[in-house]
């Protein structure tokens, strides 16, 4: 039986076409100090350059 590896499965999910999604860095705390322009480049979910042979490893 193969583990789940849950440090990824936090931070990855797989979208209902098979795409691969993560959420971008720097958004969990401290906005503060952020201009607005990097908050709007940061919106939204950002794709991951991985083969997904490498991904369902993890998975």
């Amino acid at each position: 039986m193969k583990k789940t590896k849950k440090s990824v499965t936090k931070r990855i999910r797989v979208t209902k076409n098979g795409k691969v999604a993560r959420r971008p860095m720097a958004l969990g705390h401290s906005r503060s100090n952020k201009s607005g322009t990097q908050m709007g480049r940061k919106k939204g979910d950002r794709g991951l350059s991985l083969p997904m042979s490498t991904i369902k490893k993890y998975i």
